[in-house]
């Protein structure tokens, strides 16, 4: 017999959305390499806003850095322990405002410690503005747009 899954309400995808970032913490970053391969890596957000914009530190001499240079298009999927999945689906851009970049390095002690600097020339932090949310169910095997501005 297959599982039934909890129905969805459409008016609340952006809070059950919000939940499972809350929950989940570490979503895969997909990127594509120099040879248009896959990658997927954990990554450990560093803010999320409310429109779901992530942002995501990151060290310059890491592989996705080249990736997102090449291809700035990026998925990050994000999956709870109840298996209720969120998908967000963007463009990756470095974050230039400097204080956006300042109000997430005073509020990250991790990257104070392992960085040491704000001006770390190793510090990187993406901005990915949302093209697309999806959030699914567990066992529902059926996405819902999540409505985004």
């Amino acid at each position: 017999m297959k599982p039934e899954p909890d129905p969805v309400d459409p008016e609340k995808l952006p809070e059950l959305s919000h939940a499972v970032i809350k929950s989940a913490k570490f979503p895969m970053l997909a990127t594509v390499d120099q040879d248009d391969w896959p990658r997927v890596r954990p990554v450990s957000p560093v803010r999320v806003d409310e429109d779901f914009t992530i942002y995501v530190a990151n060290l310059r001499s890491y592989h996705k850095t080249a990736e997102i240079e090449a291809n700035p298009k990026v998925e990050l999927a994000y999956m709870a322990a109840d298996h209720d999945q969120v998908r967000i689906t963007g463009q990756a851009e470095v974050l230039s405002d400097p204080d956006l970049l300042q109000e997430i390095w005073d509020s990250n002690p991790l990257l104070r410690q392992y960085l040491g600097s704000i001006n770390n020339p190793e510090l990187i932090i993406y901005q990915i503005k949302p093209s697309r949310v999806r959030f699914m169910r567990e066992w529902a095997l059926e996405y819902f747009d999540v409505p985004i501005d």
